[in-house]
């Protein structure tokens, strides 16, 4: 069996170095961790591409020269796009004749966020229960009370009167609609092999026609990404949300709203491992979302604005589990970023 295709398929980043540092050799998942492509990083120094106070590089070099093993955990480093992770970061000697070593750095962070996720998980899907009993309990007296509105308003033909059954009759319907956008969708409907930068340009578009002069659009998008399955007016739908609770959280202050697409391999969505993943983020450099807020921000009606309905990033959220992905964020002042992680390939559960 060919090695090389066991080491691209790991989840763990790992790479060949030599005593100065450069990388002969780094499989997709470092490649990922790192930010760019392997053909850019192959003879590129470590150093070039990785920050990190909790390394001494010139220990690293001695350590690789001499054919000896280090390790550090739950080192902090930042990689060539910004992106800040922990890591444990073993280096092994490989071939101490030739002065070659393999690194090896696992995302402890991920380990964190999965645990998180599942907790938030769970979480959601309590809250969303109670939503969908609560909504239909209510639901039920509504249809009553149009019912009765517009019998009444039948006996009362030509009397002022009906001025107000007319009123009850738009207040239900009112209520109604809230319903249904709490309840929110609940499965897909028919797919169609769609090119997600369509959607994003779709909703861009629509988004542009109401944004404030002091915020601009960036799109920063991965022409190799293929198209896949997916209900595009959802996909449309959910995005825009996160575009517009971006462009809300941003207020009065100058800045810009980036649309990021990315492949992403190897990643656990729930209890299931996908190769190939979409990841798709919007990126703001406004505040941040509030601490208090961090915990509940998909449950509904949870908001931190006094005209916000709360419901967006919920509904976003939902429309992302039915793709069978989900939708995280990472958020600190200066930089707020929500991710949706949508199967490139996946079975609709029927």
């Amino acid at each position: 069996m060919d090695s090389t295709l066991i080491l691209e398929n790991l989840s763990t980043a790992v790479m060949v170095v030599n005593d100065e540092l450069k990388i002969s050799y780094i499989n997709t998942a470092a490649s990922q961790l790192l930010g760019l492509r392997s053909s850019k990083l192959q003879q590129v120094s470590l150093n070039q591409v990785v920050d990190s106070s909790d390394i001494e590089w010139q220990t690293l070099k001695t350590t690789v020269a001499q054919g000896q093993s280090l390790a550090v955990n739950r080192c902090q480093i930042t990689t060539f796009d910004g992106e800040i992770h922990t890591v444990d970061f073993m280096l092994s000697p490989l071939m101490p004749s030739d002065k070659l070593s393999v690194l090896e750095l696992r995302k402890v962070d991920q380990q964190r966020r999965i645990y998180q996720q599942s907790q938030q998980d769970a979480q959601q899907q309590a809250a969303r229960f109670l939503v969908r009993n609560l909504a239909h309990e209510i639901k039920n007296p509504l249809g009553g009370l149009r019912g009765a509105a517009q019998l009444l308003e039948r006996e009362l033909k030509g009397n002022e009167l009906t001025e107000f059954t007319r009123m009850i009759i738009e207040q239900t319907d009112r209520m109604g609609n809230l319903v249904d956008r709490l309840l929110g969708p609940q499965r897909p409907v028919a797919h169609k092999v769609y090119n997600i930068h369509q959607v994003c340009e779709k909703v861009l578009n629509l988004a542009q026609l109401s944004l404030p002069p002091h915020i601009t659009f960036k799109r920063d998008y991965d022409p190799s990404l293929p198209d896949f399955a997916m209900e595009p007016e959802q996909m449309q739908q959910a995005l825009l949300n996160v575009i517009q609770n971006a462009i809300e959280a941003m207020g009065e202050q100058e800045g810009q709203i980036i649309v990021k697409t990315r492949t992403r391999h190897q990643v656990t969505l729930g209890q299931v491992r996908h190769k190939l993943v979409l990841e798709l983020s919007v990126i703001d450099d406004g505040k941040g979302v509030p601490f208090e807020l961090q915990d509940t921000l998909f449950y509904p009606m949870v908001t931190g604005r006094e005209q916000g309905s709360g419901l967006g990033l919920s509904i976003a959220q939902q429309i992302a589990h039915v793709h069978q992905g989900r939708l995280d964020f990472e958020s600190r002042p200066g930089q707020t970023v929500f991710s949706f992680l949508i199967p490139i390939a996946y079975k609709e559960q029927q």
